[in-house]
Order: structure tokens, then sequence, then C-alpha cells
């Protein structure tokens, strides 16, 4: 017999949380109690509709650095705070917390859209001192979320490196890039660009309860066949990779995607940081509380007994036998896929290509005669 579920709160449709979870910063929680009173069935309880909010946001910097030597790449660019695909998984969650909102329900429903972005991005790669290194376009959240289709800020952003020659890539669960093969097209005949697809199942039910509000995996295959035959480079992550939920689709998925033209591939154990964690642990109480402690067990068995371990070199893969297994199913899967079995799944851009914009010109007080 099973235990009964942990606090399992009620699925919100089309969402990947299931409460406001504080964040770490909070001063005040919030807390549900029963106070005893039994609900009329009689009468209907309907909670109130989330709707996503976007604001505007004006960001000071728009290139984000790291040294990190698990991602392959130094430089990247996020047009957006807070993802509408909702990933239960989704390791940026706790980045609202430091904007005083929820890394649960309010970071896929409370949005920020950094509507600077492409002047700020031209503004930084005319710097004197600026040297090419390519860009990660929509690493932290998914620079083709659905808000993408009316504010179009991504678009404008490889507008930008089409007329600088910037190299970039960028990794995505929507099939709403499709939109821009006009742009990447020409961007990839000079090598300057490589798109990565997220698939981290091929079941449309399990990837509604995953990712909610991302492409159907079917439609990201399609997405990723209609790049290729335009002569994009594309490529998959199988990521995140759930013991006990998707695990078992590890080959499968490379395989459909090298089938529609992936030649490059990647692999992502789950990340559960700070506020990730608990979230996480609710979405298996909600939609599988039959096998929800025998996933956290051997999640904390890759991660030396905790739910999490940031430590470079083993925060992507973990450790032990499990780990191990996983890593070589990957390996074997590539190698007989015929996969590109470079050290990394990022493929190396041209750098040479740059040409720096002309710096913006700065407003006169006397304005211009032209």
């Amino acid at each position: 017999m099973q235990p009964h579920p942990r606090n399992a709160q009620a699925a919100i449709k089309g969402r990947g949380s299931t409460s406001h979870l504080a964040g770490r910063f909070e001063s005040t929680v919030s807390e549900a109690v029963d106070d005893g009173w039994a609900i009329d069935e009689s009468e209907e309880f309907l909670a109130p509709r989330l709707r996503t909010e976007v604001r505007a946001e004006t960001a000071r910097s728009i290139i984000s650095r790291n040294t990190s030597p698990d991602v392959g790449f130094s430089q990247s660019v996020n047009p957006y705070r807070g993802c509408e695909h909702g990933c239960s998984y989704c390791f940026a969650r706790p980045s609202h917390a430091y904007l005083n909102l929820s890394p649960g329900l309010d970071f896929e429903t409370k949005l920020f859209a950094k509507t600077n972005a492409p002047q700020l991005l031209r503004k930084e790669l005319s710097k004197p001192g600026y040297v090419p290194q390519p860009i990660a376009l929509g690493i932290n959240t998914d620079a083709y979320q659905p808000i993408e289709r009316k504010l179009k800020l991504t678009r404008q952003l490889i507008e930008v490196m089409l007329e600088t020659r910037h190299p970039f890539s960028l990794i995505t669960k929507n099939a709403l890039v499709e939109r821009d093969i006009d742009l990447l097209a020409p961007l990839a005949a000079e090598n300057l660009v490589s798109v990565h697809f997220s698939v981290t199942s091929l079941d449309p039910h399990l990837s509604a309860k995953l990712e909610p509000r991302a492409s159907a995996p079917h439609a990201r295959l399609r997405a990723m066949k209609r790049l290729h035959e335009a002569g994009i480079p594309v490529g998959v992550m199988v990521a995140p990779v759930i013991p006990w939920i998707n695990d078992s689709e590890l080959e499968a998925v490379l395989e459909a995607a090298h089938d529609a033209g992936a030649s490059t591939a990647g692999y992502v154990l789950l990340r559960l940081p700070l506020e990730v964690a608990p979230l996480f642990r609710d979405w298996l109480d909600t939609h599988h509380p039959d096998r929800a402690a025998h996933v956290m067990s051997t999640i904390q068995q890759l991660r030396g007994g905790k739910d999490y371990d940031s430590q470079f070199g083993t925060r992507m893969r973990g450790q032990g036998v499990y780990a191990d297994l996983l890593n070589n199913r990957f390996k074997l899967a590539r190698k007989r896929l015929g996969f590109n079995a470079q050290n990394s799944h990022w493929p190396k851009l041209d750098c040479s290509r740059f040409q720096k914009p002309l710096p913006p010109r700065k407003e006169s007080p006397q304005g211009s005669l032209f």
C-alpha cells in the first residue's frame, strides 16, 4: 500500500506549479489550513483563472557572462524573465525570488519583457573593447515562449546578430522558432548559428504535465525538420532526464531527433536547486504519487544524499551507478545513430565574421538637422 501523498495539491490546467510557493527572501509566509468547514457541493467554488501578466522592464545590461565549465558557452542573452511554458522542473524558477515573487505560479504567470534588449545588445556589441564570443540565446528562460509571438524581442535580437554577423546558438521548446527561418538560414550559411530543441518526452500526455505551455513533442520535431531542411544546423537536448519518469525514453528521443535532422545531441539530469526541489516534489505528489518516493530516493542517490548538488563537473550528470548507466546508454545510442561525437554538443561557430555596429548616436539637446 502506497503512503498518502505529502500535502498533494490539485493540478491547475495549463500550469506546471500547484501553488504560490514563497521565495527564500520573503519576510512573511501564508499557509493554508483546514478550518473544519465542509464544502457544500451544491455551490460552485470556482478558483479564479490564472492569467499571464507581462510587465515591461528596462534592463541595464543584456549580456550575462559566466565561467562555468559545464555549459559550453561564456555569454548569454535572455529577453524575458519568467517563462509561461511552466516547466515544473525549471532550474531558473528561483530567480523570481529576487523579484520578491513566487518561484511557483508567479514564475509562469508574472513575466517581464526586457523591451530595450535589442538596443542594449547593439550598444554592448559596439563597445571598443568587445571581443566576439558565441552568445547563447534564451538559456535561463525560453526566448520563444508564447509571449514572443506578439512581442518579437527574440526576433529583433536575431536581426542585430544578422546585422553584425555575430555567432549565437539557441535552445527552445517552442516550434515558434520556425517563424524566424528567414533570418536563421542566412546566418547558418555563414556558420553563425545553431539551434537546439529540448525534447523531454515523446509522450504528449506526459509532456503536457511536465511543460504545459510548451509546444507538443511532435511539433518540436516538425520544427526541427523544417529548420534542417532550410540548412540550419539543429541538435537535440534530452533535458531533463528524470529517473522513473522519462528516463526510459532516452534512446527513442534521440532516434526521433536524428530522423528529424539533428546532428548533435546531449542530455542533462534533473536539477533541483533551491525552491525547485519542493515544487517538483509537489508535482510528483500531484501527478505520480505512486512513484514519488522512488523518484526522489533515486535523485538523492545521484546527488550524494541531497536533493541537489551544485558541484561543477557532476551537477549536469550526477554520480553513482545510475548516472554511469545513463551516460553509457547515451554514448551507445549516440554512436549507433551517428551523432557527432564531439566533446561538446554545442558546435563551433565562426567569430571572424563579426562586424562591429556603429555606436548609438547621442541625442543632442538642439536636435538634428537631418
